[in-house]
């Protein structure tokens, strides 16, 4: 009965009003005066931020901040697919015939997660990664490889919480909310990573909509209050890091695997 008050609360507050009016206050003056309590709450590193803290005017900019040169190196390499995001790997693995198997117990299908894009041929045997952010996390995204824009995709959505609860109690979620993708091509193939809102995510904003290419690491988006990245790698060209695994606590340029030429591996 708990559950099912909740999942019906949880539809309630899902709307994309709720989100602006939340996203409103965030970017007012009278939100400067939570960033400290945020800190706190949330434990969140400050010492690594860009800025002094006093010097953020509001919520939304201290969310959505950057970080001191060097708080993140990236891994070097021309065959590198590193980590976009400060993230917890919520699911990892192969791409069974365009069905992602098992993210905290439910599949979801590439082609709904695309918005039934044609780029989702590319990745029906892929390789895919789901990066959950919580509030402790830095924010920005940065492109996993280097390349060039193939094309961008915004899907409105709702604003489901995309926590523990969210992805376990409420249905495919990732496939509901709000997404912003990046096609991004680069020497050995494409990866598409899809930017997911959530609850109290007001907007995901791409840093400058004008570039169109990006070297492994470069400030690619961001969002307003965290959510998750799902990253898709194409049919054959990826071999993932033998270590990692499910609930790993990535930092943003750490590799997460290497690119190589596409296999001859048949598809079915």
């Amino acid at each position: 009965m708990a559950k099912e008050f909740l999942r019906l609360m949880t539809e309630l507050s899902s709307r994309k009003w709720l989100s602006a009016l939340m996203g409103s206050f965030s970017h007012s003056r009278l939100s400067r005066g939570v960033i400290p309590v945020f800190i706190k709450s949330y434990q969140i590193p400050a010492h690594e931020a860009e800025k002094e803290i006093h010097e953020y005017r509001t919520l939304n900019e201290f969310f959505s901040r950057r970080l001191k040169p060097g708080m993140r190196p990236v891994e070097d390499g021309r065959d590198v697919l590193t980590s976009p995001v400060d993230a917890k790997i919520t699911a990892m693995g192969d791409i069974n015939a365009g069905t992602i198997l098992n993210v905290k117990g439910q599949d979801y299908s590439v082609a709904e997660l695309l918005n039934f894009s044609p780029h989702l041929e590319l990745y029906k045997h892929g390789y895919v990664f789901v990066l959950y952010l919580s509030p402790t996390d830095y924010h920005r995204i940065h492109s996993p490889i280097t390349g060039v824009r193939t094309e961008s995709e915004h899907i409105k959505g709702r604003a489901y919480p995309v926590n523990e609860f969210g992805m376990t109690q409420m249905k495919s979620v990732l496939c509901r909310n709000e997404r912003l993708i990046t096609y991004i091509a680069g020497e050995y193939g494409e990866v598409a990573v899809v930017k997911v809102g959530a609850m109290n995510v007001s907007s995901i904003r791409y840093n400058d909509e004008s570039v169109t290419q990006w070297n492994n690491g470069d400030d690619l988006a961001y969002f307003e209050f965290g959510s998750t990245v799902v990253l898709l790698i194409q049919d054959g060209i990826f071999t993932p890091r033998p270590d990692l695994k499910p609930g790993d606590q990535m930092r943003m340029g750490q590799l997460l695997g290497t690119l190589h030429a596409p296999s001859s591996r048949k598809n079915s």
